[in-house]
């Protein structure tokens, strides 16, 4: 007998979360680049924090002893976080506006989707993208 679909476990989201040097430094930048609103913070100076932007949430931890970020093997055109987006070449231009480090783009991708990709200030490389409908050739 299968369990109905109401009564059913459910994924609701996925929230990334990194660690950083600089839990306070990350948050503001997220704030203040990104327009993200900064939530909760734990400690002071903090341990943890969240940001948030429309139905996006991320969390930080500070790595201990004040570490620096371990250097990330990442294979080309691999990101930290890949976020679904509308309005990507407006958000690419806001971002740009408010200071945002801009590696890639937007650049239209082979695979029918409109993307840039930042780098923030721990060097996580953030790819933003929207599925686009193919111009008839």
């Amino acid at each position: 007998m299968s369990t109905p679909a109401a009564t059913r476990p459910h994924l609701r989201a996925a929230v990334p979360q990194f660690s950083v040097p600089d839990v306070l430094a990350t948050v503001e930048y997220y704030r203040d680049r990104l327009g993200f609103v900064i939530g909760d913070t734990v400690a002071d100076p903090p341990l943890w924090g969240a940001v948030g932007r429309d139905d996006v949430e991320l969390f930080f931890n500070r790595l201990p002893g004040g570490a620096s970020a371990h250097p990330r093997i990442r294979a080309l055109g691999g990101y930290d976080a890949y976020f679904r987006v509308s309005g990507v070449d407006q958000l690419a231009a806001e971002f740009r506006a408010r200071g945002a480090v801009i590696r890639e783009g937007p650049v239209t991708r082979v695979y029918d989707v409109r993307e840039f990709v930042i780098e923030d200030l721990n060097g996580l490389m953030l790819a933003f993208g929207e599925s686009i409908t193919p111009t008839a050739t």
